[in-house]
Formats: structure tokens, C-alpha cells, sequence
């Protein structure tokens, strides 16, 4: 935690508060911690007891995936409300959880719109990696009537979907792009120079031009 409070930095913290996290550790600086420490299992559950978050993001980095039962992964995602500490147990721990399934399933449905957005992107990992079983022109509908107004990160995870259909299965491709341009989600986003627009029609339409698949 000295370490951690040593590596605060004013000017990351203004930064980061504007995306909704509140930590001043340059994520570099916050990974070669975790690197020194190694994997320290019983470390990451007392890192994680702080509430701290830059303590919560090593503690992310040093802990044993496949160690976590179910309902703990599911009572860290509830505590997990800072955006890079969701994230990041979503996307290096729960991933790699031997209960990915579960929790996917459990998590799409709830009333939540935080923890549902979980379940969205674990989704979307799978339309991308290993479709098989999930009703893809279901989750269409679903998007069709629900990603214009849902909250932020549930309609940023339900966009993410949207994406990955459009990307990864050419026979419902038109269908995602019209779904896209009819709700125009994302559109005036401000995406920096190089960078491809989290816009729906633009990202598939790039996406499928760079794989060459068009």
C-alpha cells in the first residue's frame, strides 16, 4: 500500500476521474508491482479487502483465477463498481474461471445494469471465440430493443455484441449493421486519430475490411 501511495501522481488521477476511476497510479508503474509480487493468492484477497482501488487492481493481477469459487467472483463483480476494476475482473480473472459459463448466464439476465453488462461482454467473448449454443439472432433482439436506452456501461457491453455478431457471422451481418444505423448508438463518439469508432456500422465495416472477409 506504501508503494502504491508512493506512485500517486495528481495529474493521472484528474484524468482517470473523468472516466470514472479513482486511482493516480500510472497502470505501468501499478503492473511492475504486481510483477515483483508475483502470484501471491492470500496477498490478493487482503488487497482486495482494502477497497482501494489501484490496491484492487494488483491485487487482480497477483491473484489465482481458477481459485475463486463462483460466489466469489460474483460478490467481487457486485463490489466492483469502479470501471478499470470491473473490467479488468472480467477480463483476467473471470475469464479464465473454470465457472465463466455460470456467471455469464447468471450475470446477462440481472437487474443490475452493471453486473448485466458483465454477462454482455462475457458474450460477446463468446459470439467471437465460440458461438456455438447461444442464439445469436436472440441476442439481436434483445439489442434491437434494448441497447438505445440502456444505461452507459450496459449499453456499451450490448453495442460490443452487436459488434462482434456483425464481425464474426457474415450471415448476420446486414442484420447488425441495420440495427446500428437505425439506432445510431455511439455515433458522435469522439474516437482519437487511428483509432476505429465504437459506432456499430463503422467498426464492423472496418473490422471485416481489415480480415479481408467482406
Amino acid at each position: 500500500m506504501a508503494d502504491l501511495a508512493a506512485l500517486e501522481d495528481p495529474r493521472i488521477r484528474a484524468v482517470n476521474e473523468r472516466h470514472g476511476d479513482d486511482h493516480g497510479v500510472n497502470l505501468t508503474r501499478l503492473r511492475a508491482v504486481a510483477k515483483n509480487l508475483k502470484t501471491q493468492h492470500e496477498l490478493a484477497g487482503l488487497l482486495w479487502e482494502t477497497g482501494d482501488t489501484a490496491a484492487r487492481l494488483v491485487a487482480l493481477l497477483v491473484c489465482r483465477p481458477k481459485a475463486y469459487s463462483a460466489a466469489e467472483l460474483d460478490a467481487m463483480l457486485r463490489e466492483a463498481r469502479v470501471p478499470k476494476v470491473h473490467d479488468w475482473l472480467v477480463g483476467y480473472v473471470v475469464k479464465k474461471s473454470p465457472h465463466v459459463e455460470q456467471l455469464r448466464t447468471a450475470w446477462f439476465a440481472d437487474a443490475d445494469p452493471v453486473v448485466a453488462s458483465a454477462g454482455w461482454d462475457l458474450t460477446s467473448d463468446r459470439v467471437a471465440k465460440s458461438p456455438d449454443g447461444l442464439d445469436l439472432d436472440g441476442l439481436l433482439d434483445l439489442v434491437e430493443v434494448q441497447m438505445q436506452g440502456a444505461p452507459d456501461r450496459l449499453q456499451w457491453a450490448m453495442n460490443t455484441c452487436l459488434a462482434m455478431i456483425g464481425i464474426h457471422h457474415p450471415a448476420l451481418r446486414a442484420r447488425a449493421l441495420a440495427i446500428g444505423e437505425r439506432l445510431r448508438v455511439l455515433e458522435d463518439y469522439p474516437t482519437p486519430p487511428g483509432c476505429t469508432s465504437p459506432y456499430a456500422p463503422i467498426w464492423i465495416t472496418e473490422m471485416v475490411r481489415r480480415q479481408g472477409a467482406g
